[in-house]
């Protein structure tokens, strides 16, 4: 049968046995990786575990599991973009005069590109996207978010774009394009093999499930807030991450739209961003980062809103000046969409463009500035608390200043002329989202462990991931703004000049010690599990101060709350332990929950085979798991029944008994 080839190009496409594991270091990762699997499936099937994940956590609808598998998914491509960065930064160490390392160019370009891919959609998006869906409904004192299903949906669609990207570790190639695939290096006639396809289709895919999770969470937000809680009362972190999903909205579809105009080039033959076919590459430039600098502040703003959650719990006071808290964060929401261009000042765009889009970059620094400042003056005679939470907001201070100082640098066109494609740059861009973002979730992981299981995470190995992670991080990209300043360009795997190297080796020592807090972070984590009994908090504060959530137990039941809350101040659940908290005993009715569904993963692996068809020109494959995927859908809509009553006692107050209360407070 395999004999005919126009058979076996129907069947498979353009796939060919070369394409598996094509070379020898991607055999020893996908040995490794194979182990590993095997491992993990022969443990869950022992334990007899397949039913408990099926039933309890892979079809669940309930926004606190569905949060944290968002972690979960997260931590593990976080793992998976770290070794790429290692690998890099040891070739760099290495790789000079007649060395060239162990890393072939084609591969490095790979590598770099799958970094950077993975790090920003695939690590960094579900970890933010996981702690605003475990944390936000609790603040607002909602029972789940506004559609369970779709955000169960919109987790397996963001699970389906990384098993995308992770396929193409081992089967064929990734883009060699850098992780915004730029044309022309992004064309058909520049990149001919799957590099760029498993782009186009891992983003489509994640993309999707992020655009809905954004969609569901301003719904969440906006319509399902506890009575009394209005706008000016909510916790800065929901006001934060209603900024963040806003921009999510706003700026996704133009991400799908570029993707769908770059793989109708590839595909079709169009030339939307063919210079000689009558299109323009610059449109994509612009277009991409249109999408791109709103990204930016999707991930940093969210953590901006733990910091403010975290300074105030360790430091005892109310958070210094929450109404300018939330208007810098609209301000910044405003102002990310208005300086998109200082990412290429260099295009030609003329000194008028250049000068608007630079005073622009500049004023944004303002409200992050006043954010500092609300920070630094709530801990101005608090009783300040150095717990794990509170150590890395105070690292994140020192680093994202410095960060946003060399911003500011890269703000004016003339010094962007010269470091714009230097080291310069990415040590600036990892200044911030390392120093903004990584620390914020590390914090907020800290902070929220207790609340989501039931029991603090080990502080002895929170405490030597800290001490490795910030040392190392200053050691890692340090010496990357001295080497931009020097003009060495970035994408390189290979230097002539040895003088250079002392700087890569200080770098890669540093990574190695980022690598050393990663493994500690791991450990922490798997010590915190086998001592949690001793690790249990009995008393429901778990940090012996303020709690941010309303009073329920940690972990919180399926229905989160017994009865609704009722806010009547932005601090509502601090003043309310103050005055005495009243609850109803009388007018409750039946709690209705939605029940667990397995469509939202059905759906996330026909769309992987989809992609995988589209990629591989197996157009047999992508059009049976295309209309798969509308009757699964359409199916979906049948399920009428899906509402279960929760046992009585566990009951929600009248609107009667919740006017009481509020009268009662007032």
């Amino acid at each position: 049968m395999f004999s005919n080839p126009d058979l076996w190009k129907f069947i498979f496409g353009r796939l060919t046995w070369q394409d598996i594991l094509p070379e020898t270091i991607v055999v020893y990762t996908f040995i490794v990786v194979a182990i590993g699997g095997v491992a993990i499936v022969a443990a869950i099937t022992y334990y007899r575990k397949w039913g408990y994940l099926w039933n309890e956590w892979i079809t669940s609808i309930d926004h606190k599991k569905i949060g944290a598998m968002y972690m979960i998914l997260g931590l593990v491509m976080f793992v998976r973009g770290f070794s790429d960065a290692a690998m890099m930064r040891s070739q760099q160490a290495i790789a000079f005069g007649a060395n060239q390392g162990y890393l072939p160019p084609h591969h490095y370009d790979q590598i770099f590109t799958a970094h950077g891919v993975i790090m920003i959609f695939f690590a960094a998006m579900p970890l933010i996207t996981g702690l605003m869906n475990f944390v936000v409904p609790l603040q607002i004192g909602a029972r789940d978010v506004a559609f369970p299903f779709l955000n169960n949906f919109s987790f397996w669609m963001t699970a389906a774009g990384a098993v995308i990207v992770m396929i193409s570790l081992f089967v064929g190639v990734f883009a060699m394009t850098g992780w915004l695939a730029y044309p022309p290096l992004s064309e058909l006639p520049y990149s001919p093999d799957t590099g760029v396809d498993y782009y186009i289709w891992g983003l489509q895919v994640a993309g999707i499930g992020t655009l809905l999770s954004g969609v569901n969470m301003v719904a969440t937000i906006i319509k399902m807030r506890a009575p009394g809680m209005s706008m000016m009362k909510m916790p800065v972190f929901t006001w934060t991450a209603l900024c963040t999903n806003i921009l999510i909205v706003a700026a996704f579809p133009v991400l799908t739209a570029v993707l769908a105009l770059l793989a109708l080039d590839r595909y079709a033959g169009t030339h939307f961003f063919t210079n000689t076919g009558g299109g323009d590459q610059m449109m994509y430039v612009n277009l991409i980062w249109i999408w791109g600098h709103p990204e930016v502040y999707i991930l940093v703003l969210p953590c901006f809103g733990v910091y403010s959650e975290v300074v105030a719990t360790f430091c005892g006071k109310r958070l210094f000046g929450y109404a300018s808290m939330v208007y810098a964060t609209i301000v910044i929401t405003i102002l990310s969409y208005l300086v998109w261009l200082h990412h290429f000042f260099t295009m030609g765009s003329g000194a008028s463009v250049n000068s608007f889009f630079g005073i622009t970059t500049m004023i944004i620094s303002i409200p992050t500035g006043a954010k500092i400042f609300n920070w630094l003056f709530t801990m101005y005679k608090g009783r300040i608390r150095f717990e794990l939470p509170m150590m890395w907001s105070v690292a994140f201070m020192i680093t994202f200043v410095i960060g946003g100082m060399t911003g500011v640098m890269l703000a004016v066109p003339p010094a962007d002329f010269v470091l714009h494609n230097s080291l310069f740059l990415i040590a600036h861009f990892h200044n911030v989202i390392i120093g903004g973002v990584l620390f914020g979730i590390f914090a907020a992981i800290n902070y929220w462990f207790p609340k989501a299981f039931g029991f603090k995470l080990d502080q002895f190995w929170g405490k030597v991931s800290f001490w490795l992670w910030v040392p190392g991080f200053y050691l890692a990209f340090m010496p990357l703004y001295v080497l931009g300043l020097m003009g060495i360009t970035r994408r390189l795997n290979h230097f002539d000049d040895p003088s250079l190297q002392i700087w890569f080796v200080i770098a890669a020592f540093g990574a190695l010690l980022i690598g050393g807090g990663i493994l500690a972070m791991l450990v922490q984590i798997g010590v915190s599990i086998a001592r949690r009994d001793q690790l249990r908090d009995v008393t429901g504060d778990p940090w012996d101060g303020r709690t941010l959530e309303w009073s329920t137990s940690s972990p919180p039941p399926e229905y989160n709350f017994a009865f609704t809350p009722i806010v009547y101040d932005h601090d509502a659940w601090w003043d309310m332990k103050d005055r005495g908290y009243v609850r109803p005993r009388e007018g409750f009715r039946p709690i209705h929950m939605p029940k667990n569904t397995g469509t939202g993963a059905i759906l996330a692996a026909l769309a992987v085979a989809f992609a995988f068809g589209m990629i591989w020109y197996m157009w047999w494959l992508a059009a049976v798991s295309f209309v798969a995927m509308i009757v699964v859908a359409i199916g979906h809509t049948f399920n009428y029944n899906r509402d279960f009553d929760i046992p009585v006692e566990t009951v929600v107050a009248t609107e009667g008994e919740r006017t009481a209360l509020l009268a009662r407070h007032a």
